[in-house]
Protein backbone atom coordinates (compact mmCIF):
# COMPACT_ATOMS: atom_id res chain seq x y z
CA UNK A 1 0.00 0.00 0.00
CA UNK A 2 2.88 2.33 0.75
CA UNK A 3 4.35 1.80 -2.71
CA UNK A 4 0.93 2.36 -4.29
CA UNK A 5 0.41 5.53 -2.26
CA UNK A 6 3.79 6.84 -3.37
CA UNK A 7 2.91 6.11 -6.98
CA UNK A 8 -0.34 8.03 -6.64
CA UNK A 9 1.49 10.96 -5.03
CA UNK A 10 4.03 11.04 -7.87
CA UNK A 11 1.24 10.86 -10.46
CA UNK A 12 -0.66 13.75 -8.85
CA UNK A 13 2.52 15.83 -8.53
CA UNK A 14 3.37 15.13 -12.17
CA UNK A 15 -0.07 16.35 -13.25
CA UNK A 16 0.19 19.60 -11.36
CA UNK A 17 3.76 20.26 -12.48
CA UNK A 18 2.72 19.59 -16.07
CA UNK A 19 -0.10 22.09 -15.65
CA UNK A 20 2.27 24.71 -14.24
CA UNK A 21 4.67 24.36 -17.17
CA UNK A 22 1.81 24.66 -19.67
CA UNK A 23 0.36 27.69 -17.85
CA UNK A 24 3.74 29.46 -17.93
CA UNK A 25 4.05 28.65 -21.65
CA UNK A 26 0.56 30.07 -22.29
CA UNK A 27 1.43 33.30 -20.43
CA UNK A 28 4.69 33.65 -22.37
CA UNK A 29 2.89 33.22 -25.71
CA UNK A 30 0.47 35.98 -24.69
CA UNK A 31 3.27 38.31 -23.59
CA UNK A 32 5.32 37.80 -26.77
CA UNK A 33 2.17 38.26 -28.87
CA UNK A 34 1.41 41.55 -27.10
CA UNK A 35 4.98 42.72 -27.68
CA UNK A 36 4.92 41.67 -31.35
CA UNK A 37 1.67 43.56 -32.01
CA UNK A 38 3.06 46.71 -30.36
CA UNK A 39 6.26 46.55 -32.38
CA UNK A 40 4.31 46.06 -35.61
CA UNK A 41 1.97 49.00 -35.01
CA UNK A 42 4.23 51.55 -33.27
CA UNK A 43 7.78 50.18 -33.75
CA UNK A 44 8.17 50.00 -29.97
CA UNK A 45 7.12 47.82 -27.08
CA UNK A 46 3.65 48.59 -25.75
CA UNK A 47 3.64 50.88 -22.72
CA UNK A 48 1.30 48.54 -20.88
CA UNK A 49 3.36 45.40 -21.44
CA UNK A 50 4.47 45.14 -17.80
CA UNK A 51 0.90 45.60 -16.49
CA UNK A 52 -0.43 43.06 -19.00
CA UNK A 53 2.22 40.53 -17.97
CA UNK A 54 1.52 41.06 -14.27
CA UNK A 55 -2.25 40.75 -14.75
CA UNK A 56 -2.13 37.66 -16.94
CA UNK A 57 0.67 35.96 -15.00
CA UNK A 58 -0.87 36.73 -11.61
CA UNK A 59 -4.33 35.52 -12.64
CA UNK A 60 -2.97 32.33 -14.20
CA UNK A 61 -0.81 31.61 -11.14
CA UNK A 62 -3.75 32.16 -8.78
CA UNK A 63 -5.89 29.76 -10.81
CA UNK A 64 -3.12 27.17 -10.86
CA UNK A 65 -2.54 27.40 -7.10
CA UNK A 66 -6.28 26.97 -6.50
CA UNK A 67 -6.33 23.83 -8.64
CA UNK A 68 -3.15 22.51 -7.00
CA UNK A 69 -4.69 23.00 -3.55
CA UNK A 70 -8.35 22.09 -4.06
CA UNK A 71 -8.47 19.94 -7.24
CA UNK A 72 -5.17 18.06 -7.17
CA UNK A 73 -6.38 15.23 -9.40
CA UNK A 74 -7.86 17.46 -12.10
CA UNK A 75 -6.92 17.31 -15.77
CA UNK A 76 -3.72 19.35 -16.30
CA UNK A 77 -4.75 20.62 -19.76
CA UNK A 78 -8.05 22.42 -19.05
CA UNK A 79 -6.56 25.44 -17.28
CA UNK A 80 -3.58 26.12 -19.61
CA UNK A 81 -5.75 26.03 -22.74
CA UNK A 82 -8.20 28.46 -21.15
CA UNK A 83 -5.36 30.80 -20.13
CA UNK A 84 -3.92 30.71 -23.65
CA UNK A 85 -7.27 31.55 -25.27
CA UNK A 86 -7.74 34.48 -22.86
CA UNK A 87 -4.19 35.69 -23.53
CA UNK A 88 -4.71 35.61 -27.30
CA UNK A 89 -8.02 37.40 -26.94
CA UNK A 90 -6.48 40.24 -24.94
CA UNK A 91 -3.65 40.56 -27.49
CA UNK A 92 -6.10 40.80 -30.40
CA UNK A 93 -8.41 43.25 -28.60
CA UNK A 94 -5.54 45.55 -27.65
CA UNK A 95 -4.21 45.42 -31.20
CA UNK A 96 -7.66 46.29 -32.60
CA UNK A 97 -8.12 49.08 -30.02
CA UNK A 98 -5.20 50.91 -31.61
CA UNK A 99 -6.62 50.64 -35.13
CA UNK A 100 -10.14 51.58 -34.02
CA UNK A 101 -8.79 54.67 -32.25
CA UNK A 102 -7.42 55.92 -35.57
CA UNK A 103 -10.15 54.82 -37.97
CA UNK A 104 -13.14 55.76 -35.78
CA UNK A 105 -11.68 58.68 -33.84
CA UNK A 106 -14.29 60.58 -31.87
CA UNK A 107 -16.92 57.81 -31.93
CA UNK A 108 -17.89 55.14 -29.43
CA UNK A 109 -15.99 52.58 -31.50
CA UNK A 110 -12.73 54.34 -30.63
CA UNK A 111 -13.13 53.59 -26.92
CA UNK A 112 -10.61 50.86 -25.93
CA UNK A 113 -12.10 47.60 -24.66
CA UNK A 114 -8.97 45.62 -23.74
CA UNK A 115 -8.60 47.22 -20.25
CA UNK A 116 -12.21 46.34 -19.35
CA UNK A 117 -11.76 42.86 -20.75
CA UNK A 118 -8.68 42.41 -18.54
CA UNK A 119 -10.79 43.34 -15.52
CA UNK A 120 -13.49 40.84 -16.50
CA UNK A 121 -10.83 38.19 -16.96
CA UNK A 122 -9.60 38.78 -13.40
CA UNK A 123 -13.20 38.59 -12.15
CA UNK A 124 -13.73 35.36 -14.08
CA UNK A 125 -10.56 33.84 -12.62
CA UNK A 126 -11.70 34.94 -9.15
CA UNK A 127 -15.05 33.17 -9.64
CA UNK A 128 -13.26 30.07 -10.89
CA UNK A 129 -11.02 30.04 -7.79
CA UNK A 130 -14.07 30.38 -5.52
CA UNK A 131 -15.90 27.51 -7.22
CA UNK A 132 -12.87 25.22 -7.12
CA UNK A 133 -12.25 26.07 -3.47
CA UNK A 134 -15.81 26.03 -2.11
CA UNK A 135 -17.53 23.35 -4.20
CA UNK A 136 -16.38 20.18 -2.47
CA UNK A 137 -17.91 17.86 -5.08
CA UNK A 138 -19.85 18.46 -8.27
CA UNK A 139 -22.72 16.26 -7.01
CA UNK A 140 -23.60 18.96 -4.48
CA UNK A 141 -25.11 20.91 -7.39
CA UNK A 142 -27.96 18.39 -7.49
CA UNK A 143 -29.35 19.87 -4.27
CA UNK A 144 -30.22 23.07 -6.12
CA UNK A 145 -31.53 21.57 -9.37
CA UNK A 146 -35.00 23.09 -9.45
CA UNK A 147 -34.00 26.29 -7.67
CA UNK A 148 -31.29 26.81 -10.26
CA UNK A 149 -33.71 26.08 -13.10
CA UNK A 150 -36.22 28.61 -11.75
CA UNK A 151 -33.49 31.24 -11.47
CA UNK A 152 -32.30 30.40 -14.98
CA UNK A 153 -35.78 30.87 -16.46
CA UNK A 154 -36.15 34.23 -14.72
CA UNK A 155 -32.78 35.39 -16.03
CA UNK A 156 -33.60 34.12 -19.50
CA UNK A 157 -36.84 36.06 -19.85
CA UNK A 158 -35.60 39.17 -18.02
CA UNK A 159 -34.21 40.89 -21.17
CA UNK A 160 -37.64 40.62 -22.81
CA UNK A 161 -39.06 42.87 -20.09
CA UNK A 162 -36.12 44.90 -18.79
CA UNK A 163 -33.66 44.81 -21.67
CA UNK A 164 -33.24 47.10 -24.63
CA UNK A 165 -32.65 46.40 -28.30
CA UNK A 166 -28.95 46.40 -29.15
CA UNK A 167 -27.50 45.41 -32.53
CA UNK A 168 -30.74 43.75 -33.57
CA UNK A 169 -31.16 41.54 -30.48
CA UNK A 170 -32.63 41.93 -27.02
CA UNK A 171 -30.34 39.84 -24.86
CA UNK A 172 -28.78 42.41 -22.48
CA UNK A 173 -29.87 43.90 -19.15
CA UNK A 174 -28.41 47.28 -18.20
CA UNK A 175 -27.46 47.76 -14.55
CA UNK A 176 -26.13 51.27 -14.21
CA UNK A 177 -22.87 51.45 -16.17
CA UNK A 178 -22.82 47.65 -16.61
CA UNK A 179 -24.46 45.65 -19.37
CA UNK A 180 -25.09 41.99 -18.47
CA UNK A 181 -26.03 39.17 -20.82
CA UNK A 182 -27.96 36.67 -18.66
CA UNK A 183 -28.00 33.99 -21.35
CA UNK A 184 -24.30 33.36 -20.85
CA UNK A 185 -24.88 32.32 -17.23
CA UNK A 186 -28.13 30.54 -17.98
CA UNK A 187 -26.35 28.11 -20.32
CA UNK A 188 -24.35 26.78 -17.35
CA UNK A 189 -27.32 26.69 -14.97
CA UNK A 190 -29.57 24.94 -17.45
CA UNK A 191 -26.97 22.24 -18.13
CA UNK A 192 -26.91 21.46 -14.38
CA UNK A 193 -30.70 21.06 -14.48
CA UNK A 194 -30.61 18.89 -17.61
CA UNK A 195 -27.96 16.61 -16.10
CA UNK A 196 -29.94 16.13 -12.90
CA UNK A 197 -33.29 15.66 -14.66
CA UNK A 198 -32.00 13.19 -17.22
CA UNK A 199 -30.17 11.18 -14.57
CA UNK A 200 -33.43 10.75 -12.65
CA UNK A 201 -35.66 10.05 -15.68
CA UNK A 202 -33.42 8.39 -18.26
CA UNK A 203 -35.15 5.00 -17.97
CA UNK A 204 -38.57 6.45 -18.73
CA UNK A 205 -37.20 8.56 -21.57
CA UNK A 206 -35.53 5.51 -23.10
CA UNK A 207 -38.83 3.62 -23.47
CA UNK A 208 -39.97 3.10 -27.05
CA UNK A 209 -43.41 4.07 -28.29
CA UNK A 210 -44.59 3.65 -31.86
CA UNK A 211 -42.36 3.05 -34.87
CA UNK A 212 -42.45 5.25 -37.94
CA UNK A 213 -40.41 4.59 -41.09
CA UNK A 214 -38.23 2.21 -39.12
CA UNK A 215 -37.52 4.81 -36.44
CA UNK A 216 -38.38 3.99 -32.82
CA UNK A 217 -40.21 7.08 -31.59
CA UNK A 218 -40.38 7.95 -27.88
CA UNK A 219 -43.66 7.64 -26.00
CA UNK A 220 -45.85 10.72 -26.19
CA UNK A 221 -45.93 11.24 -22.43
CA UNK A 222 -42.12 11.33 -22.37
CA UNK A 223 -41.82 13.90 -25.15
CA UNK A 224 -42.99 16.65 -22.78
CA UNK A 225 -39.51 17.77 -21.66
CA UNK A 226 -38.34 18.07 -25.26
CA UNK A 227 -41.41 20.07 -26.20
CA UNK A 228 -40.88 22.34 -23.19
CA UNK A 229 -37.24 23.06 -24.02
CA UNK A 230 -38.19 23.53 -27.67
CA UNK A 231 -40.87 26.05 -26.64
CA UNK A 232 -38.41 27.94 -24.42
CA UNK A 233 -35.91 28.06 -27.27
CA UNK A 234 -38.56 29.47 -29.61
CA UNK A 235 -39.57 32.09 -27.05
CA UNK A 236 -35.95 33.21 -26.75
CA UNK A 237 -35.61 33.26 -30.53
CA UNK A 238 -38.89 35.08 -31.14
CA UNK A 239 -38.88 37.73 -28.42
CA UNK A 240 -35.14 38.25 -27.98
CA UNK A 241 -34.20 37.47 -31.59
CA UNK A 242 -31.27 35.47 -30.24
CA UNK A 243 -30.67 32.63 -32.68
CA UNK A 244 -27.36 31.56 -31.09
CA UNK A 245 -28.71 31.06 -27.56
CA UNK A 246 -31.69 29.09 -28.87
CA UNK A 247 -29.48 26.73 -30.86
CA UNK A 248 -27.13 26.22 -27.93
CA UNK A 249 -29.87 25.44 -25.40
CA UNK A 250 -31.82 23.08 -27.58
CA UNK A 251 -28.76 21.43 -29.11
CA UNK A 252 -27.15 20.74 -25.73
CA UNK A 253 -30.36 19.21 -24.38
CA UNK A 254 -30.79 16.89 -27.36
CA UNK A 255 -27.16 15.72 -27.16
CA UNK A 256 -27.48 15.06 -23.43
CA UNK A 257 -30.78 13.28 -24.00
CA UNK A 258 -29.21 11.04 -26.63
CA UNK A 259 -26.31 10.10 -24.35
CA UNK A 260 -28.65 9.42 -21.43
CA UNK A 261 -31.08 7.23 -23.40
CA UNK A 262 -29.01 6.01 -26.40
CA UNK A 263 -32.08 6.58 -28.58
CA UNK A 264 -31.33 7.96 -32.06
CA UNK A 265 -34.98 8.89 -32.38
CA UNK A 266 -34.49 11.76 -29.92
CA UNK A 267 -31.79 13.26 -32.15
CA UNK A 268 -33.93 12.94 -35.28
CA UNK A 269 -36.98 14.37 -33.52
CA UNK A 270 -34.92 17.20 -32.03
CA UNK A 271 -33.34 18.03 -35.36
CA UNK A 272 -36.70 18.22 -37.10
CA UNK A 273 -38.10 20.42 -34.33
CA UNK A 274 -35.08 22.73 -34.47
CA UNK A 275 -35.27 23.15 -38.24
CA UNK A 276 -39.04 23.63 -38.15
CA UNK A 277 -38.90 26.19 -35.35
CA UNK A 278 -36.06 28.13 -36.97
CA UNK A 279 -37.92 28.19 -40.31
CA UNK A 280 -41.08 29.57 -38.71
CA UNK A 281 -39.23 32.26 -36.78
CA UNK A 282 -37.11 33.18 -39.81
CA UNK A 283 -40.29 33.68 -41.82
CA UNK A 284 -41.92 35.90 -39.17
CA UNK A 285 -39.04 37.80 -37.56
CA UNK A 286 -37.50 40.49 -39.76
CA UNK A 287 -34.16 40.50 -37.95
CA UNK A 288 -33.66 36.74 -38.35
CA UNK A 289 -34.83 36.92 -41.97
CA UNK A 290 -32.29 39.69 -42.64
CA UNK A 291 -29.45 37.58 -41.24
CA UNK A 292 -30.43 34.70 -43.48
CA UNK A 293 -30.47 37.05 -46.49
CA UNK A 294 -27.01 38.41 -45.59
CA UNK A 295 -25.74 34.85 -45.25
CA UNK A 296 -27.08 33.79 -48.64
CA UNK A 297 -25.52 36.75 -50.47
CA UNK A 298 -23.03 38.74 -48.33
CA UNK A 299 -21.72 40.67 -51.36
CA UNK A 300 -25.16 42.10 -52.10
CA UNK A 301 -24.33 44.98 -49.74
CA UNK A 302 -22.24 46.49 -52.55
CA UNK A 303 -25.19 46.63 -54.95
CA UNK A 304 -27.13 49.88 -55.33
CA UNK A 305 -29.52 50.26 -52.42
CA UNK A 306 -32.62 49.74 -54.55
CA UNK A 307 -31.23 46.41 -55.83
CA UNK A 308 -30.28 44.84 -52.48
CA UNK A 309 -32.38 42.08 -50.92
CA UNK A 310 -34.42 43.39 -47.97
CA UNK A 311 -32.60 43.44 -44.65
CA UNK A 312 -29.00 43.62 -45.89
CA UNK A 313 -27.62 46.75 -44.23
CA UNK A 314 -24.10 45.77 -43.12
CA UNK A 315 -20.92 44.79 -44.91
CA UNK A 316 -19.52 42.88 -41.91
CA UNK A 317 -19.89 39.44 -43.47
CA UNK A 318 -18.29 40.58 -46.71
CA UNK A 319 -15.40 42.30 -44.91
CA UNK A 320 -14.81 39.14 -42.87
CA UNK A 321 -14.50 37.09 -46.05
CA UNK A 322 -12.06 39.66 -47.45
CA UNK A 323 -10.03 39.38 -44.23
CA UNK A 324 -9.84 35.59 -44.49
CA UNK A 325 -8.78 35.88 -48.12
CA UNK A 326 -6.08 38.45 -47.34
CA UNK A 327 -4.66 36.24 -44.59
CA UNK A 328 -3.81 33.38 -46.95
CA UNK A 329 -1.91 30.55 -45.22
CA UNK A 330 0.31 32.32 -42.68
CA UNK A 331 -1.34 35.75 -42.35
CA UNK A 332 -0.12 39.30 -42.70
CA UNK A 333 1.34 39.33 -39.18
CA UNK A 334 0.00 40.74 -35.91
CA UNK A 335 -0.83 44.43 -36.33
CA UNK A 336 -0.47 44.32 -40.11
CA UNK A 337 -4.08 43.63 -41.11
CA UNK A 338 -7.15 45.77 -41.73
CA UNK A 339 -9.89 43.73 -40.08
CA UNK A 340 -10.94 46.85 -38.13
CA UNK A 341 -12.92 47.58 -41.31
CA UNK A 342 -15.45 45.03 -40.03
CA UNK A 343 -16.68 47.67 -37.59
CA UNK A 344 -17.74 47.33 -33.96
CA UNK A 345 -18.25 43.54 -34.32
CA UNK A 346 -14.55 43.09 -35.05
CA UNK A 347 -13.91 42.74 -31.34
CA UNK A 348 -16.79 40.34 -30.68
CA UNK A 349 -17.80 37.42 -32.90
CA UNK A 350 -15.83 38.75 -35.89
CA UNK A 351 -12.55 38.66 -33.97
CA UNK A 352 -12.02 35.33 -35.73
CA UNK A 353 -11.66 37.35 -38.94
CA UNK A 354 -8.72 39.17 -37.34
CA UNK A 355 -7.15 35.82 -36.56
CA UNK A 356 -7.70 34.74 -40.16
CA UNK A 357 -6.16 37.90 -41.63
CA UNK A 358 -3.18 38.41 -39.32
CA UNK A 359 -2.38 34.78 -38.42
CA UNK A 360 -3.75 33.15 -41.57
CA UNK A 361 -5.37 29.78 -42.08
CA UNK A 362 -2.69 28.29 -39.85
CA UNK A 363 -3.66 30.61 -37.00
CA UNK A 364 -7.39 29.90 -37.37
CA UNK A 365 -6.67 26.17 -37.41
CA UNK A 366 -4.58 26.41 -34.23
CA UNK A 367 -7.23 28.49 -32.44
CA UNK A 368 -9.95 26.01 -33.38
CA UNK A 369 -7.64 23.20 -32.27
CA UNK A 370 -7.40 24.84 -28.83
CA UNK A 371 -11.18 24.76 -28.58
CA UNK A 372 -11.25 21.14 -29.74
CA UNK A 373 -8.63 20.29 -27.11
CA UNK A 374 -10.64 22.00 -24.37
CA UNK A 375 -13.87 20.26 -25.44
CA UNK A 376 -12.13 16.89 -25.76
CA UNK A 377 -10.63 17.07 -22.28
CA UNK A 378 -14.02 18.04 -20.89
CA UNK A 379 -15.62 15.03 -22.56
CA UNK A 380 -12.80 12.80 -21.33
CA UNK A 381 -13.46 13.97 -17.77
CA UNK A 382 -17.10 13.03 -18.17
CA UNK A 383 -16.31 9.61 -19.60
CA UNK A 384 -13.98 8.89 -16.70
CA UNK A 385 -16.52 10.06 -14.11
CA UNK A 386 -17.91 7.32 -11.87
CA UNK A 387 -21.39 8.85 -11.41
CA UNK A 388 -24.09 9.48 -14.06
CA UNK A 389 -24.62 13.09 -12.99
CA UNK A 390 -20.94 13.88 -13.48
CA UNK A 391 -20.93 12.24 -16.91
CA UNK A 392 -23.94 14.21 -18.08
CA UNK A 393 -22.70 17.45 -16.51
CA UNK A 394 -19.32 17.27 -18.24
CA UNK A 395 -20.98 16.27 -21.52
CA UNK A 396 -23.45 19.17 -21.29
CA UNK A 397 -20.82 21.78 -20.46
CA UNK A 398 -18.53 20.54 -23.24
CA UNK A 399 -21.46 20.47 -25.68
CA UNK A 400 -22.44 24.05 -24.81
CA UNK A 401 -18.88 25.18 -25.48
CA UNK A 402 -18.70 23.21 -28.74
CA UNK A 403 -22.03 24.54 -29.98
CA UNK A 404 -21.09 28.14 -29.17
CA UNK A 405 -17.79 27.85 -31.02
CA UNK A 406 -19.60 26.25 -33.96
CA UNK A 407 -22.33 28.88 -34.28
CA UNK A 408 -19.80 31.74 -34.02
CA UNK A 409 -17.11 30.30 -36.28
CA UNK A 410 -19.76 29.04 -38.71
CA UNK A 411 -21.40 32.46 -38.86
CA UNK A 412 -18.17 34.39 -39.39
CA UNK A 413 -16.88 32.05 -42.10
CA UNK A 414 -20.24 31.95 -43.89
CA UNK A 415 -21.14 28.35 -43.11
CA UNK A 416 -24.36 29.34 -41.29
CA UNK A 417 -26.19 32.65 -40.66
CA UNK A 418 -24.69 34.98 -38.08
CA UNK A 419 -25.89 34.57 -34.50
CA UNK A 420 -24.11 37.44 -32.72
CA UNK A 421 -22.67 35.25 -29.93
CA UNK A 422 -19.21 35.94 -28.53
CA UNK A 423 -16.38 33.53 -29.27
CA UNK A 424 -15.56 32.05 -25.82
CA UNK A 425 -12.55 33.66 -24.09
CA UNK A 426 -11.26 35.14 -27.36
CA UNK A 427 -13.86 37.87 -27.94
CA UNK A 428 -14.94 40.96 -26.04
CA UNK A 429 -17.67 40.32 -23.50
CA UNK A 430 -17.65 40.48 -19.72
CA UNK A 431 -20.63 38.17 -19.20
CA UNK A 432 -19.26 35.63 -21.66
CA UNK A 433 -15.81 35.65 -20.06
CA UNK A 434 -17.04 35.22 -16.49
CA UNK A 435 -19.62 32.55 -17.44
CA UNK A 436 -17.06 30.54 -19.41
CA UNK A 437 -14.59 30.63 -16.53
CA UNK A 438 -17.42 29.24 -14.39
CA UNK A 439 -17.93 26.51 -16.99
CA UNK A 440 -14.24 25.59 -16.90
CA UNK A 441 -14.28 25.55 -13.08
CA UNK A 442 -17.07 22.95 -13.12
CA UNK A 443 -15.20 20.85 -15.68
CA UNK A 444 -12.14 20.98 -13.43
CA UNK A 445 -14.21 19.75 -10.48
CA UNK A 446 -15.61 16.86 -12.52
CA UNK A 447 -12.14 15.92 -13.77
CA UNK A 448 -10.80 16.14 -10.21
CA UNK A 449 -13.48 13.70 -9.06
CA UNK A 450 -12.69 11.40 -11.99
CA UNK A 451 -8.96 11.51 -11.33
CA UNK A 452 -9.46 10.88 -7.63
CA UNK A 453 -11.74 7.90 -8.31
CA UNK A 454 -9.13 6.39 -10.63
CA UNK A 455 -6.62 6.24 -7.77
CA UNK A 456 -8.95 4.72 -5.18
CA UNK A 457 -7.97 1.28 -3.88
CA UNK A 458 -9.95 -1.64 -5.27
CA UNK A 459 -9.26 -4.71 -3.17
CA UNK A 460 -5.54 -4.57 -2.45
CA UNK A 461 -4.61 -2.78 -5.65
CA UNK A 462 -4.56 0.87 -6.55
CA UNK A 463 -5.98 1.66 -9.94
CA UNK A 464 -4.36 4.28 -12.13
CA UNK A 465 -6.52 4.51 -15.21
CA UNK A 466 -4.20 4.88 -18.26
CA UNK A 467 -6.88 6.71 -20.22
CA UNK A 468 -6.62 9.79 -18.01
CA UNK A 469 -2.87 9.86 -17.50
CA UNK A 470 -0.87 12.69 -19.02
Amino acid sequence: MSAATDEVARWVSHRRNTELVLVVLAVLIGVFGHAAAGLAVHDELPSGLAAYTAMLGGSALAAHLAVRRFARHADPVLLPVTVLLCALGLVLMDRLDQSYAVRYSGTYQAVPVAPNQAVWTVIGVGLMVLVVALLRHHRLLQRYTYLGMAAAMLLLIAPAFFGADAFGAKRWITLGPLSVQPGEFVKVMIVVFFASYLMANRDALALVGKRFLGLALPRGRNAGPVLLVWAVSLVVLFYQRDLGTSLIFFGAFILMLYVATERTSWVVLGGLMAVGGAAVVAATQYHVKARVAAWLDPMAIYLPEDQRPPGIISDQSAQALFAFGAGDLTGTGLGQGHSDLVGFAGRSDFILATVGEELGLLGVTLVLFLYVLLIWRGLAAGMASTDPFGKLLALGLSSVLALQVFVVAGGVTGLIPLTGKALPFLAQGGSSTVANWLLVALLIKVSDSSGKASTMPEGNATILTPAIRV
